[in-house]
């Protein structure tokens, strides 16, 4: 079969690649590193994150998304090519179908420069979808059934909330507010705490180790290195997880807001649906250790994390895939 279908969920802080026939085949952060001098593309991908906040002056990275929608055109169309070329080097000769994960809220400008890029980094045709019903399918909720289903998809740079209903979304709201926001919280609690900088990865890395959405009694502590804002030194200091979700949660009612508003829209009948079924929780946002007990807690409806929350999307744009005919209601546009 000489024609490839390729699914991309391309999201802000990593994108995944899922080949038909294969699977996930590719899984790598969404970052460029390019040379100011030549306009030359150094790296992407795991590679280029690890030159974050590291490189010389005429050395720049980029992260080409930024809350969920093409911030640099020209690097996000580089980015696209190398994950093609990577994935689909056996098909040289033939251009691959492409199937690419959107957020709910994206505007028709932003939704047409997804679909540019991808047919000049070498696709032969290009569909997008929306994350939130790629999240359901991932998540292996029946999407076609005629009962209500509420999904949240807490990504890099967009939350999602949708409920969904007869394959369709009947209630969403998508809010730019989630990892990246998480990150950015951490490092401004941790300098006005402790007048000390330290950068997007050790806030990265402080939130996946120590993170937490509520209090625990026995907290969790970490190590970190920073630089102290009044002598202008290296330091060390530790933080516990009982500081990080204070740091967090702030950001975390903003997500819980448009969780309520979303509920405060739906139809009566399926309201009863989601109290009875519960919310789904999908994206990397869903590995926040107690997150779906907030969720509980502040909404009163059960909340559930999905099997493998990291992956539900692509494995969702992977089902749309590999059953495109079956699908073309969920795949909004094509070009």
């Amino acid at each position: 079969m000489f024609n490839t279908k390729i699914a991309i969920d391309l999201g802000t802080c990593n994108s995944l690649v899922y080949v038909q026939g294969k699977g996930i085949v590719l899984y790598e952060p969404s970052v460029v590193a390019v040379s100011l001098a030549d306009n030359k593309i150094l790296a992407v991908g795991e590679n280029a994150k690890e030159m974050i906040g590291r490189t010389p002056a005429d050395i720049k990275v980029y992260r080409p998304l930024k809350d969920g929608v093409i911030a640099d055109y020209k690097v996000t169309q580089a980015m696209m090519r190398y994950f093609i070329s990577k994935t689909a080097s056996r098909f040289r000769m033939f251009k691959p179908e492409l199937v690419i994960s959107v957020p709910a809220g994206i505007t028709s400008t932003e939704r047409r420069a997804v679909i540019e890029a991808a047919l000049s980094s070498g696709a032969k045709t290009a569909y997008v979808a929306k994350e939130p019903i790629l999240a359901a399918i991932g998540a292996g909720i029946p999407i076609n059934s005629c009962s209500g289903h509420m999904i949240v998809d807490i990504g890099g740079g967009t939350s999602e909330v949708a409920v969904i209903s007869l394959g369709g979304i009947v209630t969403a709201h998508s809010v730019r507010v989630a990892g990246d926001k998480l990150d950015m919280a951490i490092a401004e609690y941790i300098k006005k705490k402790y007048n000390l900088a330290i950068g997007t990865q050790s806030a990265e890395e402080i939130k996946i180790k120590v993170g937490s959405a509520l209090p625990q009694k026995d907290p969790k502590y970490l190590e970190i290195q920073g630089r102290d804002l009044i002598l202008g030194l290296p330091r060390n200091i530790k933080i516990s997880s009982n500081e990080v979700c204070e740091a967090i949660s702030d950001t975390l009612i903003e997500i819980i807001q448009v969780l309520k508003q979303v509920l405060s829209e739906t139809p009566p009948e399926l309201s009863a649906d989601i109290m009875n079924k519960g919310i789904i929780m999908a994206g990397g946002g869903a590995l926040l250790p107690k997150i779906n007990e907030l969720v509980a807690q502040n909404t009163g409806v059960p909340c559930f994390i999905a099997e493998e929350p990291l992956f539900c999307v692509v494995k969702g744009t992977g089902v749309v895939l590999e059953h495109l005919d079956d699908y073309k209601k969920v795949v909004m546009s094509k070009k």
